[in-house]
């Protein structure tokens, strides 16, 4: 399904939507840090996060920390929109070479059925500091949406106060059968796995997130 996708969005192997000769501005002094606020469009109130990145980042490096910070499995396709250019997925260009100035906003789109779309505004551009851990989370509120739960829009819809009451209370409903016959948990099992992210719609752990973003950078430097 996912090479039907490329097919109609025009998405090549590593950029999209632009040619591959087009000349990229100068790089930005190095080496330098980037503080990124990303805010998921259409939804209220907002879920965001305050991310550091170092700005030799590549896209392809910064989407799987937006994967990360998100809780998005990675399974669906993914572009960023940076100054009229779409670049997909294993873009090798770095943030450091795009051009990006103070205040400006560029877009990372995930899922093109369900159409997340991630605003990234640049709020700081810094020199690096010694001794501080990259990629890392500084800030954000609400867990991210359940993946393939349809959309802003139907996010929005199941997350009406009476619909997440009825999420609890199957999930109370449950519990107590669980109770009354320990052995029906194994039937339950995926249903509460499902049910469980409902749940936790307001929850942000940026700790348990920063340790998430740690196991990342470790993985990219014994790459």
């Amino acid at each position: 399904m996912a090479s039907a996708e490329v097919e109609r969005l025009g998405l090549d192997d590593g950029l999209a939507g632009g040619r591959k000769d087009v000349a990229m501005p100068e790089p930005v002094p190095s080496p330098s840090v980037f503080q990124l606020r990303v805010v998921l469009g259409g939804i209220s109130p907002l879920i965001w996060r305050r991310l550091v990145v170092d700005a030799s980042s590549t896209l392809e490096e910064l989407h799987h920390v937006i994967q990360i910070a998100f809780a998005w499995s990675g399974d669906h396709l993914h572009r960023f929109k940076v100054h009229g250019r779409s670049y997909g997925a294993g873009a090798p260009v770095a943030l450091d070479h795009l051009g990006l100035r103070l205040g400006e906003r560029f877009l990372y789109e995930y899922d093109f059925g369900d159409l997340w779309r991630h605003d990234l505004r640049v709020e700081q551009i810094t020199a690096a500091e010694g001794g501080l851990a990259l990629p890392r989370c500084t800030g954000g509120r609400r867990a991210g949406p359940p993946e393939d739960s349809g959309g802003p829009w139907a996010f929005m819809e199941q997350t009406r106060p009476h619909r997440l009451f009825a999420v609890a209370r199957r999930v109370a409903e449950i519990l107590s059968e669980i109770i009354e016959d320990p052995a029906a948990v194994e039937d339950y099992c995926e249903k509460l796995v499902c049910l469980r992210p409902w749940l936790m719609t307001e929850r942000f752990d940026r700790r348990a997130l920063n340790r998430s973003l740690a196991g990342l950078s470790r993985k990219q430097r014994a790459a």
